[in-house]
Parts: C-alpha cells; sequence; structure tokens
C-alpha cells in the first residue's frame, strides 16, 4: 500500500480556506493525481484542506472521506519572543538541539517549551488515530511494525496539514517528534510518499519514498510558496 501524505495548497488562514495561489497550486495537484491510479481519498475536516481535495475528488471521481483525527491540533501555540506566539511544530531548531542531549523518542515531550502535557495527549491521540486508520485498511500495528492482515497495493491521498502531517510521518517511522518538527518542512500542495514495503510474508515497515514532492508545481509554471518557513525567501527548484 502507498500513501500520499499531502499538505493543503498555500492557505488563506483568516478565512479558513485558501488563497487563489492555493487554488491553482490545488488544480495542479489534481492533474497529477489523476494519473497515478489512486483508489482512495481522505481529508482532514479543515477547510484548507477540504478545499484542495476537492480538486481531486472532482478530476478522479473518488468520493472521499473526511477524518477528525487528520486535522491540525487544537492547542498548538507556545511563546516565542516578547509577545510573538509560535505553532508548536515551529519551535526553533536551535531550541531543540541546544540540550544537553537531542530529544529521542522517548524524551521529545521534555524540551520546553514542548514539555506542557496537552502537547503529548496530542501526539498520543494523533498515534492513535493513524494506527486505527490504517488497521482498517488491512494493516494492524504492533511494536512500530505492521502484521499483514490484509495487504493491497492500494493508493491512498491523504489531505491533512504541516504539523499534523510531519507529526504523522515521525510516529510511522519512528523518528523523534521535536527533530522532525525542526528538521523537515513540506511546502503547501506537496506530496510525501510512503510505501507499507513487504519484506516478509507476516509485516510491512513505512518507508518513505519522498518528501514534500512539488514536481506538480514546476511542471505547471507555478511557483513554490514558502508558507511556514522562516528564512524569508521563496523556496527555488
Amino acid at each position: 500500500m502507498r500513501l500520499y501524505i499531502i499538505r493543503h495548497a498555500d492557505p488563506d488562514y483568516d478565512h479558513r480556506t485558501i488563497t487563489e495561489a492555493g487554488h491553482r497550486e490545488a488544480a495542479a495537484l489534481a492533474d497529477r493525481l489523476a494519473t497515478g491510479g489512486l483508489d482512495r481519498i481522505y481529508c482532514s475536516p479543515k477547510g484548507r484542506a477540504l478545499h484542495t481535495m476537492q480538486y481531486t475528488a472532482d478530476r478522479t471521481g473518488l468520493t472521499p472521506a473526511v477524518e477528525d483525527w487528520l486535522q491540525e491540533w487544537t492547542h498548538w501555540y507556545v511563546a516565542g519572543k516578547g509577545s510573538e506566539r509560535l505553532a508548536v511544530w515551529d519551535v526553533p531548531g536551535e531550541v531543540i538541539r541546544g540540550q544537553p542531549r537531542l530529544p529521542t523518542r522517548e524524551t521529545w515531550h521534555e524540551t520546553p517549551p514542548l514539555d506542557e502535557p496537552v502537547f503529548r495527549e496530542q501526539f498520543a491521540a494523533a498515534r492513535a488515530g493513524s494506527d486505527a486508520f490504517l488497521a482498517r485498511l488491512g494493516y494492524p500495528r504492533l511494536d512500530g511494525r505492521y502484521r499483514l492482515a490484509s495487504p493491497n497495493d492500494e493508493r491512498i491521498a491523504v489531505f491533512c496539514h504541516l504539523g499534523l502531517g510531519l507529526a504523522w510521518i515521525a510516529h510511522l517511522l519512528e523518528l523523534p517528534l521535536s527533530l522532525v518538527w525542526s528538521g523537515f518542512w513540506v511546502p503547501p500542495s506537496s506530496v510525501t510518499t510512503i510505501v507499507l514495503e513487504r519484506r516478509s510474508d507476516d509485516w510491512a515497515v513505512p518507508r518513505c519514498l519522498g518528501l514534500g514532492d512539488v514536481s506538480h508545481l514546476y511542471a505547471a509554471g507555478l511557483p513554490v510558496s514558502p508558507a511556514g518557513l522562516h528564512t524569508g525567501k521563496t523556496p527555488r527548484p
């Protein structure tokens, strides 16, 4: 089975949708996904994800299913400099890495300001949502591996968000959450491909084939939105 974890297109947070540029991104993405033999579409209930997804649903004729666990975290802000508020996945890498020891999968939540219990609780909820989702698709999780209860070769598009999407990737790949948040960024409308790789008759293990791919934007002659990136510059091809 192959998962396409897709961040919504360029966001208009004030109006809970996507920008005009985001609509162009979503249309280009739909053109690409329509040629990839999709079998299913799943989506966060948030407007920016739904409005991005609708282009692909219309283009492929597939009926999408909304999954509540895919929505962005509700308690997501931490204090930054002065009166600044940061999304929890925007805590600077220098804070995360400037500790006596790097965080692990078990200790990521011990580094301030990620040590608020709500962040650990929300990650646990996201992990539970992921595990229930994949179990329904035939891959129940056990100790970091996925049992081949009903293996398949389906291609599944999942439209979600930056913070949640990276958290899901961290869970699938067994990586420390804070290092994934501070070390990776995926552009709006980008596609991260995870394959449930089968190396035996009993188990599958997630493997990342590509992170944050935006080849559909390059093919359409569209720029890459820097939303959520703090370099102050638009990414280049």
